[in-house]
């Protein structure tokens, strides 16, 4: 038995935005965010359902999902898999623009309901230790919190490193699940939730045509060629910057071998900036 990465963006989106499989979304939206008997949610209407790209491959630029509860509540479910510059404005905007979108110019704006977003990282943002939390606007000093229309929950998967038998809790099952799912060769046999039990059904591999594992692959193929090219613009900013350094060095009369030791830079990479900037001269 073999199951997809559910961080993967054909996964993710197929498996929380399945039409004919609320349950599953319903029971991550209840774990995640602590809801319990009458406040339990109890039935979604998908605002984006699944559907594979009109063109084979397309790339899709925000891995979500979105939904409303029965109250109206707006949940936006988002998968990131790297940091970038300005993600936390990004989040912000998108989040206050879909508040915001609810009601035209001069609609009332009692009809506004709350909006939540969760956030899946597969990288550490906060500096806290904790692999799960929730952000509210509240008042620094009292802790009342008068503005309860926009919340916005983390979940850190490089933080959590709990294994399976130390999973007590339907979230933590849920994390363990997104985290590890490509690396499982069994449904964990203490995964009681009809939620979650679906999900790891329709993970399985064998339950996907052949067309829904092609785009699946072709996936993986995109998201490794990007952490790439963000891995080969970071090495490239270090030379660049080490460099700089080199050069200063090398004008205030420094030996190749200091240069070298200080910048980690090669011994000919070194002696060629040497000639450039002798001959420069």
């Amino acid at each position: 038995m073999k199951f997809v990465d559910i961080k993967n963006d054909i996964a993710f989106r197929k498996i929380f935005g399945n039409e004919n499989k609320k349950e599953i979304l319903i029971s991550f939206l209840n774990a995640v965010l602590k809801l319990e008997n009458q406040n339990k949610i109890k039935s979604v209407t998908l605002l984006n359902p699944f559907q594979f790209p009109k063109i084979k491959g397309l790339k899709v630029t925000v891995i979500d999902v979105k939904a409303t509860d029965e109250n109206g509540n707006i949940f936006i479910v988002e998968m990131q898999l790297t940091d970038k510059k300005g993600l936390d404005k990004r989040i912000q905007y998108y989040s206050a623009k879909g508040y915001a979108s609810q009601v035209d110019s001069g609609d009332e704006y009692l009809k506004l309901k709350p909006m939540i977003f969760i956030g899946i990282l597969d990288f550490k943002y906060f500096e806290s230790p904790n692999y799960i939390s929730r952000h509210l606007i509240m008042d620094n000093e009292t802790g009342e919190r008068k503005f309860k229309d926009l919340e916005f929950n983390f979940i850190e998967l490089e933080k959590f490193n709990k294994e399976l038998i130390q999973l007590d809790n339907l979230i933590d099952k849920w994390i363990y699940f997104i985290k590890n799912s490509e690396n499982l060769d069994l449904i964990p046999e203490n995964i009681n939730d009809t939620g979650l039990l679906t999900a790891y059904k329709d993970a399985e591999k064998h339950n996907w045509t052949k067309e829904e594992l092609e785009e699946y692959e072709y996936a993986q193929m995109r998201e490794q060629d990007e952490r790439g090219e963000i891995e080969l613009a970071e090495e490239r900013a270090v030379e660049k910057k080490a460099i700089e350094i080199a050069k200063e060095m090398i004008n205030d009369n420094e030996t190749t071998e200091k240069i070298v030791k200080y910048t980690k830079l090669k011994t000919e990479t070194v002696e060629r900036l040497i000639n450039e900037i002798n001959t420069a001269l």
